[in-house]
């Protein structure tokens, strides 16, 4: 199954860290980030799941909650989850998923069908597609996607601004331009009429071009 922008996100029920889960139950009336690790005890992914602990009350605050997964069994999580807590600062205070069979990972397009069935004998070099963050909308379709290689780890600051703006967007008919943070100008879209701008932005609006029309963020 190909993933896009809008696609329905693959729904599963899985063991985790915190018990067994059915994904869209789980998400749902709110928003969701899924983001994925090629495997347990591996270095950048290590940095990276302390970060999200750190960073899990902005998520709570934006009512999106965060799920982890990584292509190993949860009891291996648990053991792993100590190292981040020891290393990073941060315990663990999210699920993480068990993938030991692979069926996530696949089910979301990040592992060929003929990965195989088992997570046993795989390097993270194997599993190195499953570096992978979705952003799930309360509706459980998928609002945006983000691909790292193994070497470079994620920006998660930029992951919560990319969740700013998707919220945005869901209840307002506004885009974010380049590098935009909460608080500063948004673009009108261009379905948008200028008599239904004026009615729908009452603090009004800037003209730079027909198409691109700024107006304080709503």
């Amino acid at each position: 199954m190909s993933l896009r922008i809008n696609s329905v996100a693959p729904d599963f029920t899985a063991e985790t860290t915190q018990g067994t889960i059915n994904l869209h139950q789980w998400i749902g009336d709110g928003w969701a980030i899924l983001f994925s690790h090629p495997k347990d005890f591996t270095p950048v992914c290590t940095t990276e799941l302390g970060y999200m602990a750190r960073l899990k009350p902005e998520f709570d605050n934006r009512g999106c909650k965060i799920i982890g997964l990584s292509v190993d069994p949860v009891a291996q999580h648990g053991r792993w989850s100590k190292d981040i807590e020891e290393t990073q600062g941060y315990a663990v205070n999210y699920p993480m998923i068990g993938d030991p069979e692979l069926k996530v990972a696949k089910l979301y397009d990040m592992l060929p069908v003929e990965a195989g069935d088992t997570s046993e004998g795989r390097t993270p070099a194997d599993n190195a597609t499953v570096r992978s963050v979705f952003i799930i909308g309360p509706d459980k379709k998928v609002k945006a996607m983000l691909t790292y290689p193994m070497s470079s780890g994620r920006n998660f600051d930029e992951v919560l601004r990319l969740l700013d703006s998707c919220q945005l967007a869901a209840k307002h008919p506004v885009a974010t331009p380049v590098n935009w943070k909460q608080g500063e100008d948004v673009i009108i879209v261009t379905s948008v009429t200028d008599d239904q701008a004026k009615e729908r932005f009452p603090k009004g609006f800037r003209a730079v071009k027909p198409y691109l029309r700024l107006t304080p963020q709503p």
